[in-house]
């Protein structure tokens, strides 16, 4: 018996059906481009795990090159760039909030599948490079910040770690109740805005 093609089980591909539609192209998925930013604000809300874990300087321990003061800016920028990213998400609702049937779908890869025409292709592009970037640089500053703390060049209040940690667990959230893409745009605004503030609150902390 001769074996069916595997071919013949995929859905049909149907062609678009108006003008707009054919000068688009079907895009990556959008959570690919959104969760990378939520990784760079986990990195930076995890600034609260050393108030917990930090060991004191046992004399066998070299300090940090870097300033605490430079550390500080950098990740404040980081955190203003990712502030920048999530309002670019939410001026394309079309794209990352969610479109359709697939609006009130939970946390999943394969559900969103929009087509761009080619000024939102670039914007998609765009976006995912600087976010790529930006969790680079959120990662590496929010180490050299963690380091000043250990070290003792940076003493803030207990409770500007506690802040760090209410927005990590608003971030946590997202993913243990899967949420939907619109609201892991909106609370992932929400919470780099508040991370720029508390960075902020650090630097008033610096004893250099």
């Amino acid at each position: 018996m001769a074996r069916k093609s595997r071919l013949a089980k995929r859905p049909p591909v149907h062609a678009p059906t108006s003008a707009v539609d054919q000068g688009t192209r079907c895009a990556p998925d959008p959570f690919a481009a959104v969760l990378p930013a939520i990784a760079a604000l986990g990195a930076i809300s995890s600034v609260a795990t050393v108030n917990w874990v930090a060991q004191d300087m046992d004399g066998l321990r070299n300090r940090s090159r870097r300033k605490a003061g430079k550390a500080l800016r950098d990740l404040e920028n980081c955190c203003l760039g990712l502030q920048e990213i999530f309002r670019r998400f939410l001026r394309y609702p079309d794209v990352f909030g969610g479109a359709g049937g697939s609006a009130a779908s939970p946390l999943k890869f394969g559900v969103h599948g929009p087509r761009l025409a080619a000024e939102e292709t670039r914007f998609y592009q765009q976006v995912v490079n600087d976010t790529a970037s930006m969790l680079v640089s959120a990662t590496q500053n929010s180490f050299d910040v963690m380091a000043a703390v250990e070290d003792g060049s940076i003493t803030a209040p207990e409770e500007v770690f506690f802040s760090f940690g209410e927005a990590q667990d608003r971030l946590n959230r997202l993913i243990q109740e899967r949420a939907t893409l619109a609201e892991t745009v909106k609370v992932g605004a929400e919470v780099a805005e508040q991370l720029v503030g508390l960075v902020r609150k650090l630097r008033a902390h610096m004893m250099e």
